[in-house]
């Protein structure tokens, strides 16, 4: 290798392995991936894993993110041969054999993609610019801080149609995550705001479920996409079918038959496309970004590049969800402890474990292994699996630890509006005595000739 681009990482023992992507795909690979003749580099943009599937609870005040947030560095920190760069990938040279990234150059010797997904607005810039993607924390954060608001300002609006189009809330997407987020949202109005906002008048708020297909959760059986709109029915959310949102400027969302819905608040959870990353042949990727592998998960045409989870496509689609990506990992890292000799490596095969929903208190659908659950059982199997599969005992007792009490007492304790802002109000102002002593000190240090720091240089230029 290049000791010029060396000074990111210690040198190799073996060969190199650099992954790109800490969600289900990345830590399960480097989890499993127990052989020492190689140094295992996570890179990813974020210092921590997301747990995706409790985004929505989040957003709707449900759980904190701490709760569903695991340090990479924690996660591997007894592991050896492995190393952690907070970074950003922007370009590989598959000739070279090194990563572009905001960091700096990185040489590998084998590549594993696991970027994942992010939000497709299928190019309707309308959309992009006014929905609420939940595909982050960060994301869910502002959701959370927005509803909160919408709230806050309903209480202040001066006509009944501006309250009226802060209280009604657009969800777009029949899948889990719009099923889960409506569901959550219908809960809020039954059980939770009603206690905080007293004066407003909950008959005005209304959810909707917007979903382009014949009927929501279309990847389960027909019986259970029918359980969980009656579900939502029941809980008072608007399910519409066999339409999409064509246009959202804001105020209006308009639907694909022109009907339309004065709201403020449109959450999108309508689809996703694979990350796409630059460097590689264009044919090997397919329309939506994913990338076409063979059955070992090699990417088409190059012998040392591998794609896990969201960003794969092998002979057959397969679904873009964690099961797939971390039976992906697991079977990559599996061959690879056994070396290089494909004679003794298996080939990936995808086994459909099932899939779930959760609509609310005692409210679920789940399919696991051809079994059928609704209701509480179902919803039991959700909260058990989900609860199992996030990263930490500290983690998991915190999440259990909420969802209990607000099971038992019917509340969120964590209704909180998270804003950031530049500095005190009290430093804007030129006349503020704070003011005059920083403008002060600043001066001094300037004469001086030191340079004044970056919260001064805020403090007098409000």
């Amino acid at each position: 290798m290049n000791s010029v681009l060396e000074p990111h990482l210690p040198p190799p023992n073996g060969k190199r392995i650099v992954v790109i992507g800490g969600g289900f795909a990345g830590i399960e690979f480097a989890k499993k991936l127990t052989s020492r003749d190689f140094q295992i580099v996570l890179l990813d943009k974020n210092n921590y894993h997301q747990f995706q599937p409790l985004f929505y609870q989040v957003a709707t005040a449900g759980i904190e993110p701490s709760a569903i947030s695991y340090p990479f560095r924690k996660l591997f920190q007894n592991k050896p041969n492995f190393h952690f760069r907070l970074a950003e990938v922007f370009h590989i040279d598959t000739v070279t054999h090194v990563l572009e990234t905001s960091i700096g150059d990185i040489t590998y010797d084998y590549l594993v993609l696991a970027m994942g997904a992010q939000t497709n607005f299928y190019g309707n810039p309308s959309l992009e610019k006014h929905t609420f993607p939940l595909k982050s924390t960060t994301e869910s954060l502002v959701f959370r801080n927005s509803i909160l608001k919408k709230f806050e300002d309903a209480l202040l609006a001066k006509t009944y149609e501006e309250r009226k189009k802060l209280l009604q809330f657009v969800v777009v997407g029949g899948g889990p995550t719009g099923v889960e987020v409506s569901g959550a949202l219908a809960e809020m109005k039954k059980f939770i705001l009603p206690k905080d906002y007293p004066e407003v008048d909950f008959d005005l708020m209304k959810i909707f479920l917007i979903e382009g297909s014949d009927r929501i959760l279309s990847a389960m059986s027909p019986g259970s996409s029918s359980t969980a709109k009656s579900y939502l029915e029941k809980f008072g959310v608007e399910v519409f079918t066999n339409r999409t949102v064509a246009h959202y400027d804001g105020s209006v969302a308009t639907l694909s038959d022109q009907s339309t819905i004065q709201t403020s608040t449109v959450i999108w959870a309508a689809g996703v496309k694979a990350v796409r990353i630059d460097g590689l042949r264009q044919e090997v990727y397919l329309p939506n970004n994913r990338i076409k592998v063979d059955p070992y998960n090699r990417v088409t045409g190059y012998d040392n590049i591998y794609v896990l989870g969201d960003q794969a496509v092998g002979v057959t689609a397969m679904p873009q969800v964690a099961q797939v990506a971390i039976q992906q990992a697991w079977r990559l890292a599996k061959n690879l402890n056994k070396g290089f000799d494909l004679a003794k490596w298996r080939p990936f095969k995808y086994h459909d474990m099932g899939t779930m929903a959760t609509v609310g208190r005692n409210k679920a659908v789940a399919e696991i292994y051809g079994l059928k659950f609704s209701g509480f059982v179902a919803w039991f199997i959700w909260m058990f699996i989900h609860l199992i599969s996030l990263l930490g005992f500290k983690n998991r007792l915190q999440t259990l630890i909420n969802w209990a009490w607000n099971y038992f007492s019917y509340d969120q304790s964590l209704r909180l509006m998270i804003n950031s802002h530049k500095e005190p109000t009290f430093l804007r102002s030129p006349s503020s005595k704070a003011f005059r002593q920083v403008a002060s000190t600043q001066a001094k240090e300037t004469k001086d000739g030191s340079r004044p720091s970056n919260e001064r240089i805020l403090a007098t230029n409000p």
